[in-house]
């Protein structure tokens, strides 16, 4: 079988794009089955190398992975091609449905609708907890692990990366104790195309590298020389480029890591948006393919319109590219080396934490109406208004739970299944309610 050619890898990465739904953990067993399940360009052992890499980085870590494989298959061209086409038809799709939640998302029946997609998300940050669990927790210290870096995100509201250093340097000082982690187990079988012509050309890594590394330069240029324009300018503007390109230095752990951040920040902060719209977006953005993060368009968008959202996408994702660039092929170099294998096993681990952190942020807010913090010295709890609990909110997660674990529906039916039940329930219980309260 040939290598394959750029014109052959740009309408996988096509496909890949448009069928990228369901958040990181479906992307990526998308982009596991198609390179390395289907046709073999890439084995499971780089894959997998790649994908914890790329999970240590910050930023959504399936579009990253996109632009390092493209980048090890074609160098630059190729992971430009890659990455872009993971985002762009995501990002049209993300932009249509955040101008129409702006103008319609109060209307009665378009508020019910995003309603059932808010009760679904909760299933699916689940869903994606429990996958990564199973394939990034091998052994006690996996677990253990993961519940530290829970409970310091989520009693002690440490900084992300602080959690993710201990992570990666817990797992560089025992890697055998993450000898079966990361995202899965390689396997054996014949060589892959990309591994037989990297051991045949002992020289194209390096010989990319230079490249890469002007590539990762232009990109670092190309985002922050906007930044500084529009801070100095002021306004709406420079403070969503501002904020944006902090976020895509300082959070970790991929999208589900940053969305804590952003809630936090962009609902209590700078008030661009509510929490329940925080939450529509973010089930837009399960609605969509391409990455998850792009509900952070959505923030955009609701900021600042559509140019707001065009600043957004801008500031979030040519950092990624920058970061791949830079440091692929060092990582490359370093592919055979168990310490770094068990530091990024280790960050891996630590992303369930995140995870579950997230689950349970989500989880409360939408199955409750009020939440209390609980300062418990150092720490702090937040504890659920039991009285407050959505009755309706909580039947339709069920329904999601039971479709998605129990019917095996996929991503989007599940979602449509959700939304439809909402505009179904919804408007009758609202008209309960009112008819209870007069």
């Amino acid at each position: 079988m040939a290598f394959p050619s750029f014109s052959d890898a740009l309408r996988v990465w096509l496909r890949i794009g448009f069928l990228s739904f369901g958040g990181p953990a479906g992307q990526i067993a998308l982009m596991h089955r198609e390179v390395v399940e289907q046709r073999r360009w890439v084995s499971d052992a780089r894959f997998l190398h790649a994908l914890n890499f790329c999970t240590l980085l910050p930023g959504p870590e399936a579009q990253q992975l996109a632009t390092y494989l493209g980048w090890l298959m074609h160098g630059v061209r190729g992971g430009v091609a890659a990455g872009l086409l993971f985002i762009l038809p995501g990002a049209a799709v993300m932009l249509v449905l955040s101008a129409i939640y702006a103008a319609f998302g109060e209307v009665p029946l378009v508020a019910a609708l995003f309603f059932g997609l808010k009760c679904a998300v909760l299933v699916l940050v689940v869903e994606a907890l429990l996958r990564v669990a199973r394939r990034a927790l091998k052994g006690t210290v996996p677990w253990l692990l993961a519940g530290a870096a829970f409970l310091a995100l989520f009693l002690f509201g440490l900084p992300f990366p602080v959690v993710v250093l201990a992570a990666a340097l817990a797992g560089l000082a025992m890697p055998e104790a993450f000898a079966g982690g990361g995202h899965g187990r390689a396997q054996d079988g014949p060589p892959a195309l990309l591994d037989a012509l990297i051991a045949a050309e002992p020289g194209r890594i390096p010989r990319m590298a230079g490249a890469a590394r002007r590539a990762g330069l232009a990109a670092l240029a190309l985002w922050l020389w906007p930044v500084v324009l529009l801070m100095q300018a002021g306004g709406l503007l420079g403070d969503l480029a501002w904020f944006f390109s902090k976020m895509a230095v300082v959070t970790f752990g991929g999208a589900y890591a940053v969305l804590a951040y952003v809630a936090q920040e962009a609902v209590e902060g700078y008030r661009w948006l509510s929490a329940d719209q925080m939450l529509a977006g973010l089930g837009l953005a399960e609605t969509t393919p391409g990455p998850l993060i792009l509900v952070l368009q959505f923030v955009g968008y609701m900021a600042g319109g559509t140019l707001g959202a065009l600043v957004v996408l801008w500031v979030t994702f040519l950092p990624c590219f920058a970061w791949i660039f830079l440091g692929a092929p060092y990582v490359e170099r370093l592919h055979d080396m168990p310490r770094l294998r068990g530091a990024l096993a280790g960050v891996t681990a630590a992303v369930v934490g995140v995870i579950a952190n997230l689950a349970l942020w989500f989880g409360l807010r939408v199955l409750f109406r009020l939440i209390r913090e609980v300062p418990l010295g150092p720490m702090r709890l937040e504890v659920p208004v039991l009285a407050s609990l959505d009755s309706l909110a909580l039947l339709l997660a069920v329904l999601a739970g039971v479709a998605l674990f129990r019917m095996k529906l996929g991503v989007v039916q599940t979602l449509g299944l959700t939304a439809l039940a909402g505009l179904v329930l919804k408007p009758a219980a609202d008209w309960l309610l009112a008819g209870f309260g007069g």
